[in-house]
């Protein structure tokens, strides 16, 4: 994995494992090279930084969700905050990687100083001219893609190495060619190809969506048999496919890498085309910057050694900003209503709460309490016409029983239906208090690590004997929580079930129910002892 978590700030580049990117809170991405997009997936859900086209290959590629992609134009300097309230900011300016479509480096400015990230690059001296490079600023760190920064390997430019590859095609006229590649990079080496050569370069349908959206000459198609050039991925490029490539037709594969590969057959010809800066590139790259230190990209490559001389005195670092600070310290996942209301009920302060209201007489046989709940059990469920009915509400049944009670109480309580964010909040035990979870919280499922969108929810607090009753508050955005100090709305009978309400096990939650659905099955408890009452009052 190639990417780093830069000190004393909230900036990861090219880094993804949120398990060890601790206090990083802005993440940014210089291309869609695999080595570089590890941890990366369409799980991902925090906002990214990236260029325009690396954007689209994000999102289609990895299914990375639009609403986290954030979109930077190449050339332009932007402002980002470094803080949540934006009292502290830094500019971020993208330029031109010269590595593969997309590609880009990052400039970053802000109380740390100056910081350039070239991701991976190939240098040209035009880089040198980029107006966010031209104004004398101060380099301070430069991470450098280190790939090729060894003085015993010695690469062309492109331009040689593809002169190089017109060369070797020339010399076998009669022969398809195959040219091996990654999964991204390189294509206008296969333009060049072809209108070199004239010819039809067939691609995979993937690549070809890749180099219509590039701009790149029409020169390019998919069927198998309209060109003698095909690009193909790498790994296809072995002995047995060069065997059966040529029972058909005189084949030769070429590999432009500079990398070591072992040729496993004599028609596999390796030429050092490199989308990486080569060492003497590379010397003359930090010569030009003069930074104050080099950090180099590819940790298991050390380089630092070869620019001691090209180097500037180094600064000491800035103090990180007290609101920087914070935004860093914060914990950018937050645990979900569902585990927390878990972690209450399995509290020992909460345990031992009994279903039967303090109120009743303590004399109370066993004998009636074990007759009371036969008779629940035989009383059928409400199957009836719950579906055909309008959206009951526990609230309509209580006007019913209790006119008068009803029309003492605050006129905010109307039935719930699917159209109002409506929820029936059970009166909290004495000792407990009910609040509110913030709506522009992020709340993170502790089982899939992602933000959940959660109405404003109930924490309970505290510990104390049981106190029941139900009220009604609205659970929109903006509204808040109306509750006054409980009072006794339901009968005696009826009170076991507002307990029962409040302490429904958290797996009940977790099933994924709505809140009217989780209303009907409340209904189904209520309805017999409706009716039974009903019966006995005739």
């Amino acid at each position: 994995m190639n990417g780093v978590l830069i000190p004393h700030t909230p900036i990861a580049v090219d880094f993804w494992s949120l398990r060890r990117a601790g206090t990083a809170r802005l993440f940014f991405l210089s291309h869609m090279h695999s080595d570089h997009t590890v941890g990366l997936s369409s799980t991902w859900a925090r906002p990214l930084y990236c260029s325009p086209i690396t954007a689209h290959l994000l999102h289609r590629q990895l299914q990375v969700s639009k609403q986290w992609i954030r979109v930077l134009e190449v050339g332009e300097s932007h402002v980002l905050p470094l803080d949540e309230i934006g009292r502290e900011t830094m500019t971020v300016t993208l330029i031109d990687a010269n590595h593969c479509p997309g590609s880009v480096m990052f400039l970053f400015e802000g109380y740390f100083g100056t910081i350039l990230y070239t991701g991976d690059f190939r240098y040209i001296p035009s880089m040198l001219k980029e107006p966010a490079l031209t104004l004398g600023k101060q380099i301070h760190t430069l991470y450098l893609d280190n790939t090729n920064c060894n003085p015993d390997l010695v690469l062309p430019s492109r331009q040689e190495a593809a002169q190089q590859i017109v060369q070797l095609i020339q010399k076998h006229p009669q022969h398809n060619i195959k040219i091996g590649l990654y999964s991204l990079g390189k294509e206008s080496l296969l333009e060049q190809l072809a209108l070199e050569f004239r010819t039809w370069v067939v691609l995979s349908p993937q690549r070809l969506e890749l180099v219509q959206l590039l701009g790149l000459a029409d020169v390019f198609t998919v069927d198998e048999k309209a060109g003698r050039i095909h690009a193909v991925d790498h790994t296809e490029i072995c002995h047995s496919t060069m065997l059966h490539w040529n029972q058909t037709h005189p084949t030769i594969a070429i590999l432009p890498t500079s990398r070591k590969i072992h040729r496993s057959h004599p028609d596999i010809h390796i030429i050092p085309y490199s989308d990486h800066s080569s060492y003497s590139e590379l010397r003359a790259f930090v010569a030009a910057l003069k930074p104050c230190q080099v950090v180099p990209i590819v940790s298991r490559q050390p380089c630092g050694a070869y620019f001691q001389d090209s180097l500037s005195p180094r600064l000491c670092m800035p103090l990180i900003p007290d609101s920087v600070q914070q935004y860093m310290s914060s914990s950018s996942r937050k645990p979900s209503f569902l585990w927390l209301l878990e972690r209450r009920l399995k509290r020992r302060g909460t345990q031992g709460v009994v279903f039967e209201s303090p109120e009743e007489n303590a004399d109370r046989s066993q004998a009636d309490r074990n007759s009371n709940k036969a008779k629940k059990r035989k009383l059928s469920p409400w199957h009836g016409d719950l579906k055909k009915q309008p959206c009951y509400h526990p609230l309509q049944i209580k006007k019913q029983l209790f006119p008068d009670l009803h029309s003492k109480e605050l006129n905010g309580a109307v039935s719930f239906c699917e159209s109002q964010k409506k929820v029936t909040v059970p009166t909290a035990p004495l000792g407990f208090s009910v609040h509110l979870r913030s709506t522009e919280e992020k709340i993170i499922c502790p089982e899939t690590r992602e933000d959940v969108g959660l109405e404003p929810c109930l924490v309970l607090r505290g510990d104390g004997p049981a106190t029941t009753g139900i009220q009604s508050a609205w659970m929109g955005h903006g509204s808040p929580l109306s509750h006054s100090k409980a009072t006794p709305l339901l009968a005696a009978e009826f009170r076991g079930l507002a307990l029962k309400y409040l302490l429904t096990p958290v797996n009940f939650f977790q099933a994924g129910y709505s809140s009217r659905s989780f209303d009907q099955q409340v209904e189904k408890y209520l309805k017999p002892l409706l009716k039974n009452r009903q019966e006995s009052t005739e």
